[in-house]
């Protein structure tokens, strides 16, 4: 029986049927193309060991001019500065009640009431409790005094907790337990905390549920939704805001114990905003800049409202003449997406169009020219610069900007597009690995309050595409580290997410990898006539361990093009595999090629088919 090399066409090509994909890929999962093969894309191991508290949507590394290296974490529950693989909790105290809270404990539960009139606190946020004294029972001093976690806001006044030991056991309260904590309590209250879930408008279903009475109307604030935050670093310092909240800033020297302040708390301050959708440092003039933020005199949010702090200054954000703070309302749209720094310049995306924001000097200091209309970020993270050129996602496409915009032709875009969570879609975003000239998207698919599982990638030198399955919350390349840094996005266990170096080894965190990439349908002629395998010459590359190593090639076959695919036969190839003998027959037949093996890593070279025309029966 002859051989016949079968030339895949490199990229996923999803855009038609199986049957239309030919001789090329139809679908995939943690495989990459390079120079148009496919390999196995790297593995990835715990950061460290310590975990983050929440999921986390924002990470962003720094280097300081001492050597320091410090990583931002801003997730729905904390902010943290992380270093020397050591976690910093930096999440801003919002407010501190002094000999206000009292303690109230049932005989015989875990469950403590608190009293604090006025404490603005909803289910979730963190307190901590110091100088408080024992209620005399099992419900001690040391017990009392710590961080812990609201459960439930009663009323605007109360609120409970589930008291612990110093260890996190639950402490149960005896009939001894009858103070209010004595002493002189001091309540630290932490920055408000955020949701897992996008909510898009007001009404029944927005914000937590159980959440104020029934059928009753809901405001979207910092504390009722999807937890964004953004983070620049400010020489050796950081500012970082959660969208629609505050501005923060973390100075270094203070000490990595040291908590964020609000910025109209640091000295010189003078009209600082007081809520922003995104904050960023220019490059170059070094101007703090707030992407939706309140006008100075008002209280009010203004969605198009760029603001920009004097230069060099994160405190005055009052324009003078001698100074370059300033401000400017956008002109298209309704509110601001997002931001991204490019080569020279600004993009800022609205809900209607993109807008180029150039640093010119005075008088006018910055200059804003619209670049495009009716395209946009489909959320404040769905782009990414690579290669000095701007990709991003908009709700209905891929676009590309060099000066102009472009539509980026894509072979899945029925599938992501058909697939994709638009309830979610704040949560999408992109990231880039400069090692393989990739960009890519990590998004939600399904209905309801579904996180991110999926991702496609694009080769941009290649042009070519993936696709694949990977829950994380966020992925930066770093500037300042080996690896890139993902984290995950374990909702259901929210105070036990993890940060991992990616591309790193050949296994995930220790277990296998299921990787696969599959063929469209392959026939002989029209598929009039029957075609029938005998033979596999494999001719793969494997990396890592090869005494393990092995692959599994799947050929399936069908008759007719709406017929569920069978599987017809299966090689396991090895380092040392020479051939295969196969026997598999069908009109139309697929090849599949998959491991799931642990230590190893692998690339595929030109595979050859045993391959004759078997008749029409």
């Amino acid at each position: 029986m002859p051989l016949s090399k079968i030339a895949f066409a490199p990229g996923i090509n999803k855009e038609g049927t199986q049957y239309t994909a030919d001789s090329g890929w139809f679908d995939s999962d943690k495989i990459r193309f390079r120079k148009g093969r496919v390999e196995k894309i790297g593995g990835w191991q715990k950061y460290m060991a310590s975990a983050i508290k929440g999921v986390a949507r924002s990470l962003m590394d720094w280097g300081t001019k001492d050597g320091q290296i410090f990583l931002g974490i801003g997730t729905n529950l904390k902010f943290y500065i992380e270093s020397g693989k050591s976690l910093n909790d930096v999440t801003p105290i919002r407010a501190t009640t002094t000999n206000a809270a009292t303690f109230a404990a049932t005989n015989g539960s875990s469950s403590l009431t608190i009293t604090d009139s006025s404490h603005g606190a909803v289910a979730g946020d963190f307190v901590t409790y110091s100088g408080a004294a024992t209620l005399g029972g099992n419900i001690t001093a040391a017990v009392i005094n710590q961080e812990y976690q609201i459960d439930v806001v009663l009323t605007a006044n109360t609120y409970t907790i589930t008291a612990v030991d110093t260890s996190g056991s639950a402490v149960t309260a005896n009939s001894s337990d009858t103070g209010n904590g004595g002493g002189s309590v001091t309540a630290a209250y932490q920055l408000t905390t955020g949701l897992n879930a996008y909510v898009g408008s007001t009404g029944w279903g927005a914000g937590a549920w159980s959440a104020g009475a029934w059928g009753s109307s809901t405001s979207l604030i910092l504390g009722n939704q999807l937890r964004l935050f953004s983070q620049d670093a400010f020489g050796d310092d950081l500012v970082f805001n959660p969208r629609a909240g505050s501005v923060f800033f973390w100075d270094k020297s203070a000490g990595l114990s040291t908590r964020a302040v609000d910025i109209s708390t640091l000295s010189g301050a003078s009209n600082t905003p007081t809520a922003a959708l995104q904050v960023m440092v220019s490059d170059i003039d070094r101007h703090v800049i707030c992407f939706g933020a309140n006008a100075i005199g008002s209280s009010d949010l203004d969605p198009l409202l760029v603001r920009w702090s004097d230069q060099e200054n994160v405190a005055n954000w009052t324009p003078t003449a001698t100074n370059s703070a300033g401000g400017q309302v956008l002109s298209v749209g309704t509110q601001i997406v997002g931001a991204v720094k490019t080569r020279q310049e600004i993009i800022i995306s609205t809900d209607s169009g993109l807008t180029s924001m150039r640093f010119v000097g005075a008088p006018f200091v910055f200059s804003f020219t619209p670049v495009a209309e009716h395209v946009r970020f489909c959320s404040p993270n769905a782009s990414v610069v690579a290669a000095d050129t701007l990709y991003f996602m908009d709700p209905g496409g891929f676009y590309v900007y060099r000066g102009a915009v472009q539509r980026l032709p894509c072979s899945v875009h029925r599938y992501v597009f058909d697939n994709l969570n638009y309830d979610q879609i704040y949560k999408v975003f992109a990231t880039t690995n400069a090692d393989y000239s990739e960009v890519t998207w990590y998004y939600p698919i399904g209905s309801n309050s579904s996180d991110i599982t999926n991702y496609v990638s694009y080769n941009y030198l290649e042009q070519v595409w993936a696709v694949g399955t990977l829950s994380r919350g966020a992925y930066i390349p770093t500037a300042t580290q080996q690896y890139p840094i993902a984290a995950t996005n374990d909702v259901d266990n929210p105070l036990t997410n993890y940060l991992f170096n990616h591309e790193i080894g050949y296994d995930g965190d220790g277990a296998e990898i299921a990787a696969f990439v599959e063929s469209g349908d392959l026939g002989v002629g029209d598929g009039e006539a029957f075609m029938m395998v005998n033979r596999i010459i494999p001719d793969f590359t494997f990396t890592g361990d090869k005494t393990e190593a092995s692959l599994e090639i799947k050929l399936k076959g069908r008759n007719f093009p709406l017929e569920d695919a069978s599987d017809l036969s299966t090689a396991t190839v090895t380092s040392s595999t020479t051939q295969s003998h196969v026997r598999a027959r069908a009109r139309e037949q697929i090849v599949r090629i998959q491991s799931s093996g642990q230590g190893y890593g692998w690339s595929l070279g030109d595979l050859r088919l045993g391959i004759r025309t078997d008749g029409r029966r």
